[in-house]
């Protein structure tokens, strides 16, 4: 699986590409939901607890914690 590549991106941009990726898993487009709530949520989704990404809390900037995300997903 490939996640998208969070460089050169906004948040709002890669959160929605996410969102169009995974629709099937319902993820909610963050609108004005902090980075670290939005990334804190797909914790509780299989998808994403399976492979274990990373807690949004152990990160300050949120293309830090995505840039962990693909690499926990794209490490399959």
């Amino acid at each position: 699986m490939n996640i998208y590549d969070p460089r050169y991106h906004t948040f709002d941009s890669w959160a929605s590409l996410m969102c169009e990726m995974f629709a099937g898993q319902q993820l909610a487009i963050p609108d004005s939901t902090p980075w670290y709530e939005w990334g804190a949520g797909l914790k509780a989704i299989d998808v994403f607890a399976n492979e274990a990404i990373p807690e949004t809390k152990e990160f300050d900037d949120w293309q830090e914690w995505a840039q962990a995300v693909v690499g926990a997903m794209n490490g399959r």
